[in-house]
C-alpha cells in the first residue's frame, strides 16, 4: 500500500506535496519521493525513510515548479532499496514521472513484452516501473509532434488493455500537465480536489480525501474506475472513461484498516463505516453470548477505536483505554518483516494495569492478519491481571493473500489460513474469539453509498475480481514471504550503506 498525490497549482507546489505526503504517511513508511515540473525541466528527489527524513531544506529548494507528484511507499512488490522508491522517470516520449499505488498481477508477462516488443529497459524489480514504461510506450506509438487529451486517453486505454491488477496512478507529462487514472475495477482509491484562487483553479489528485482537506482543496469526486483525468499546466480539466465497463469493486480493507478515519472514499465516510462495523459486531456478540460476562471493552489502538466505542455501548459495558501507544513506533502491519513486527509490539504498546486487573476484558481489533501481534497483546492483558481475555475482530478472518497492493501476500503467514476459528483462538491464546461476518462488513460500508454493489473482499473470501491462477499464488508465496523479503533487505543493505 502506498500514498500518492499530484497537484497542478498557480504557484510553487513542493511544500504542498510535502504536507500532503505527511498525512498519507500511514500508507507507507519505507520511502518517499517528489517530482516537480518547472517549464520543460523536471526535478526529482526521493529516498528511503519517512517523509520528514527524506526531504531537507536543500532538497525542497531544488523542487521548483507549479506541477508535481508525490509518493510514500511500503513494499508489496520489488525490492527494498532506494532504487525502488518513487516517482519513477523516463525521458521518452516527452519526459514522464509516475507514482503508483497498487500491484500488478501480470508483471512477469509485461516485463517480457516491454523488453522484447516495446524495446524498453526495466532497471528495478518494481511493477511500478513496468507500468510507467507501458504508459510511455502507449503514448510514444502515437503522433509525437503534438500532445493533446486524445493522445493521453489512448495511452491510458492501452495501459488498461495490458495491465491487470489494482492500481491508482498520478503522473506528470512534460509539455502537458498532470494525468491520473485507476484500474478498471477501481480497486485502489484516487480522489479529485479543487481549490479556487484569484489566479484561477488549482487541482489535486490523492489517495485519500484527508490530503485534500489539509491543503484546503474541496473534494470534487472520486476518479471513476477506468477513467483518465487530465489537467493541463494552465489548469484545464479533462476526463474520460478509457476502459470497458467492469465490476466496480473498491478494496474493502481500506475501510477496515488502511485509510484514515477522516477520509471519504467512494463517498463513504471511513469513520462512519467503522462505527457501523462496531454496531454489527456487537449484535453478533449478543446473539452468540446473550448473557455475556464482559466487564470492559478495550480497543487495540489506533484503528479499532472507532468500532470499539459503539460496540461497548451496544453491549452495555464500559469503554476504557487500556493501552498507551508509543507514537514514535510505526504501524506494525506495514513493518517490512515479521521479526521486526514482533519486536515492535511491546515497544509500541504498554498496558494500564488498573483497567485489566480482575476483569473480564473484551479486546477489539480492526482485523487479525498474522496473529502474532494479537497473541502478544492477549498475553500482555493477562500479565496486567485480566481474569479473562476475549478478542473481537471488526473484520472477518483473513484467510487468503491480497494481491492488489496490501502486504499480506503469503498465505502461510495468515493465522486464519487453513485454520478454524477455534484453532485461531487456541493459537492466539484468548478465552473467546469472535470475528465479524463478511456480509455484515460489506453492509457496514455499503450503507454509506448504496450504489456500491461489490467490493474486493479477496483476502476474506478468496474471490479475485480480476481472476487469478493457482500458479500465480504459488509463485507469490515463494517471492513475497517474510523470509524472501529479509533476503532482499540483506542484499540491499550494502548498497544503502554505500
Amino acid at each position: 500500500m502506498c500514498g500518492i498525490i499530484g497537484i497542478v497549482g498557480r504557484s510553487e507546489v513542493a511544500t504542498a506535496l510535502y504536507d500532503g505526503l505527511t498525512v498519507l504517511q500511514h500508507r507507507g513508511q519505507d520511502a518517499a519521493g517528489i517530482a516537480t515540473v518547472n517549464g520543460q525541466r523536471l526535478s526529482l528527489h526521493k529516498g528511503n525513510g519517512l517523509v520528514r527524513d527524506v526531504f531537507d531544506a536543500a532538497a525542497m529548494a531544488r523542487l521548483r515548479g507549479t506541477i508535481g507528484i508525490g509518493h510514500c511507499r511500503y513494499p508489496t512488490a520489488g525490492g527494498d532499496g532506494a532504487g525502488e522508491s518513487q516517482p519513477f522517470y523516463v525521458n521518452s516520449p516527452f519526459g514522464i514521472a509516475l507514482a503508483h499505488n497498487g500491484n500488478l498481477i501480470n508483471t512477469a508477462t509485461l516485463k517480457r513484452e516491454v523488453y522484447a516488443e516495446d524495446r524498453r529497459h526495466i532497471n528495478t524489480d518494481s511493477d511500478s516501473e513496468v507500468l510507467l514504461n507501458v504508459f510511455a510506450h502507449e503514448l510514444g506509438v502515437q503522433e509525437r509532434m503534438r500532445l493533446d487529451p486524445e493522445h493521453l486517453y489512448r495511452a491510458v486505454a492501452g495501459v488498461h488493455a495490458r495491465c491487470i491488477g489494482g492500481y491508482a496512478i498520478v503522473a506528470v507529462v512534460l509539455g502537458y500537465g498532470l494525468v491520473g487514472f485507476r484500474d478498471p475495477h477501481g480497486i485502489r482509491p484516487l480522489v479529485i480536489g479543487r481549490r479556487d484562487t484569484p489566479a484561477g483553479p488549482e487541482w489535486a489528485l490523492a489517495s485519500e480525501s484527508v490530503a485534500l482537506d489539509i491543503l484546503g482543496f474541496k473534494l470534487v469526486r472520486d476518479v471513476a474506475p477506468g477513467e483518465a483525468v487530465l489537467i493541463t499546466s494552465e489548469g484545464e480539466f479533462h476526463a474520460r472513461e478509457c476502459a470497458p465497463a467492469r465490476t466496480h469493486a473498491p478494496c474493502i480493507f481500506e475501510y477496515v484498516y488502511m485509510a484514515r478515519p477522516d477520509s471519504l472514499i467512494e463517498d463513504v465516510s471511513v469513520y462512519k463505516a467503522r462505527l457501523r462495523m462496531g454496531e454489527r459486531l456487537a449484535q453478533k456478540i449478543l446473539r452468540q453470548m446473550p448473557g455475556h460476562d464482559i466487564d470492559v471493552v478495550i480497543p487495540i489502538p489506533d484503528t479499532s477505536r472507532t468500532a470499539a466505542i459503539p460496540l461497548a455501548k451496544a453491549l452495555g459495558v464500559e469503554y476504557r483505554e487500556g493501552f498507551v501507544k508509543n507514537r514514535y513506533i510505526g504501524r506494525t502491519f506495514i513493518m517490512p518483516g515479521q521479526t521486526e513486527r514482533v519486536k515492535s509490539v511491546r515497544r509500541k504498546l504498554n498496558a494500564i494495569e488498573l483497567e485489566f486487573r480482575a476483569k473480564v476484558v473484551l479486546l477489539v481489533d480492526d482485523s487479525i492478519v498474522r496473529g502474532t501481534t494479537s497473541k502478544q497483546i492477549v498475553q500482555m492483558a493477562r500479565e496486567a491481571g485480566a481474569r479473562k481475555v476475549y478478542l473481537a475482530s471488526a473484520a472477518p478472518p483473513v484467510r487468503y493473500p491480497n494481491v492488489y497492493g496490501i502486504d499480506m501476500p503469503a498465505a502461510t503467514e495468515l493465522v486464519a489460513h487453513g485454520r478454524s476459528e477455534g484453532e485461531v483462538q487456541d493459537f492466539i491464546g484468548c478465552d473467546w474469539l469472535i470475528y465479524q461476518d463478511l456480509a455484515d462488513l460489506v453492509a457496514a460500508v455499503q450503507e454509506g453509498n448504496p450504489e456500491l454493489q461489490a467490493f474486493d473482499t479477496s483476502c476474506f473470501s478468496g474471490e479475485y475480481v480480476t481472476g487469478l491462477s493457482e500458479a500465480y499464488l504459488e509463485q507469490l508465496e515463494l517471492l513475497r514471504n517474510d523470509e524472501a523479503k529479509a533476503r532482499r533487505r540483506d542484499e540491499a543493505a550494502p548498497a544503502r550503506a554505500g
